[in-house]
């Protein structure tokens, strides 16, 4: 018989129908996001030569899950682009929204696509598995 902990680890961080809504926010996040860049009149080519700059976070786990994680993690979360967007509104730095636009635009993909946070104990181990 299983313990407690054991059935835990069996299952899933997030399953259905939390899962879906997950990454349904997600395509909502997309959606906004694209809208909100092409009304920035900001160039595709950018958009495409960037997109993938986030990713450069998992150059963390060269380290360790622990450090990667963090640094994955602080890069795939929505608070950071949320304050850079502030900061923009605030001191109307409009060029600095597109970027911030792409940015959430990466994450939104990601949760869509069931790319989670990452927990520490191993790149594969997310908040969505």
């Amino acid at each position: 018989m299983l313990t407690l902990a054991e059935k835990a680890q069996r299952q899933p961080a997030v399953a259905p129908p939390v899962l879906w809504w997950l990454r349904v926010e997600g395509l909502a996040v997309v959606a906004l996001s694209g809208v909100l860049y092409a009304r920035a009149g900001a160039s595709w080519w950018l958009f495409a030569a960037l997109w993938l700059v986030p990713d450069l976070s998992m150059l963390g786990y060269l380290a360790g899950p622990r450090l990667g994680s963090y640094c994955y993690n602080a890069v795939h979360s929505y608070v950071a682009p949320c304050i850079l967007a502030a900061a923009a509104l605030l001191l109307h730095w409009n060029t600095v929204l597109p970027f911030v636009f792409l940015w959430f635009n990466h994450i939104g993909v990601d949760r869509l696509l069931g790319y989670g946070l990452k927990y520490p104990t191993a790149f594969g181990d997310t908040h969505l598995k």
